[in-house]
């Protein structure tokens, strides 16, 4: 790892098991683990010990090749049923990051062309290192391309964690910010803590800081204060899934923030990478939205915050309609308006290269 770049990876393939770092422990320790079955795979998806959704994608690319390995059979059709069994399993941990289906369907689809089950097997393997390849380098390039919004002295606000953890490396709305580092432009981010996880109070800052980005938290029910008496140039996030018209699901909270930059008249962005968009869903409202555990409310770090009994509404994310959106930033370009036939467009361009 370069000396500039000192973030250290969220996964890493492995002979015969797959290495994590667990982003529960984070900031207090870092800890790295190992995973060795689809079970331990689904856990830590389900678990947040891996998060963000190309980093989520990675890693059940990584899970399926894994478990693919114990398969015994010689048949190809037999293993490439039990294969589909795996990807379905896999698939389950998380509904909205759409990158799971997506990194599950490549591998799957690497593997009908295959001649034997040992091709197969070394296929999928491959496949699956070569996501996280080609995510570093999309990550970089979303990067180079979210930098020329900005200029030296600006202040961005982001949420929750879009960054290097949340991906093979860079991340996606936090990769500009690494980028003006090298080339040293003074940008000052404002991270959003993120509730009821804190992913940005607890992961955003940690690893701006591992970077030397200069960066400020600030609680939730701050953004609309700061966004006035800062004066911030911009806020950017990540996504974890984009309908067809450009309408976004990201992290509780990422709405919020875009009606007040509406309001402040701060321009509002999505970075995002390809493989982030549906574009069998044509607007948001068919974003299936996770709700998780009550307790991540009425806790906090184990400890109660609310009467036990209390009723908790926990959607993890909420869609931000396009009309809101300034521009969404990804590997090709930035599209800022006429999102329905830019996205047509993006795509058939790629599927035609």
């Amino acid at each position: 790892m370069s000396k500039e770049f000192e973030v250290p990876r969220s996964v890493e393939w492995e002979e015969h098991r797959i290495k994590i770092l667990n982003q529960q422990k984070l900031p207090a320790e870092t800890v790295f683990e190992h995973l060795y079955t689809k079970e331990d795979v689904y856990d830590a998806i389900v678990t947040l010990k891996v998060r963000g959704a190309p980093a989520i994608g990675i890693t059940a690319a990584f899970g399926l090749a894994l478990s693919a390995q114990e398969i015994e059979t010689e048949e190809i059709d037999v293993f490439t049923k039990e294969v589909a069994r795996l990807k379905e399993y896999l698939n389950r941990a998380r509904p909205t990051a759409v990158n799971l289906a997506w990194a599950l369907d490549r591998l799957f689809q690497r593997i009908e062309r295959a001649a034997s089950v040992n091709a197969a097997k070394t296929d999928l393997v491959h496949e699956a290192i070569q996501i996280q390849i080609e995510d570093e380098e999309t990550c970089r390039q979303i990067g180079q391309n979210a930098l020329q919004l900005f200029k030296s002295g600006d202040r961005i606000m982001t949420i929750c964690n879009a960054g290097s953890i949340a991906t093979s490396r860079y991340g996606t709305a936090l990769a500009p910010f690494y980028l003006a580092k090298k080339k040293n432009l003074d940008l000052h981010i404002y991270a959003c803590e993120t509730r009821p996880v804190l992913q940005g109070a607890r992961l955003t800052t940690w690893e701006l800081m591992q970077g030397g980005v200069d960066v400020t938290l600030i609680t939730d029910n701050m953004a609309a204060h700061t966004m006035k008496e800062k004066q911030i140039s911009a806020v950017i996030v990540g996504a974890d899934r984009i309908a067809r018209n450009g309408d976004s699901a990201n992290k509780i909270g990422t709405l919020g923030l875009a009606i007040l930059a509406k309001h402040f008249q701060i321009p509002f962005f999505v970075a995002a990478p390809l493989s982030t968009f549906d574009v069998s869903i044509d607007h948001g409202e068919d974003i299936p939205i996770e709700e998780r555990d009550p307790q991540e409310v009425k806790e906090l770090h184990g400890i109660p915050i609310a009467p036990p009994d209390v009723q908790v509404f926990n959607p993890a994310f909420d869609v931000t309609p396009h009309h809101l959106i300034s521009g969404i930033i990804t590997e090709k370009g930035i599209i800022t308006s006429h999102y329905t036939e830019e996205i047509d467009a993006l795509f058939t361009e790629s599927t035609t290269l």
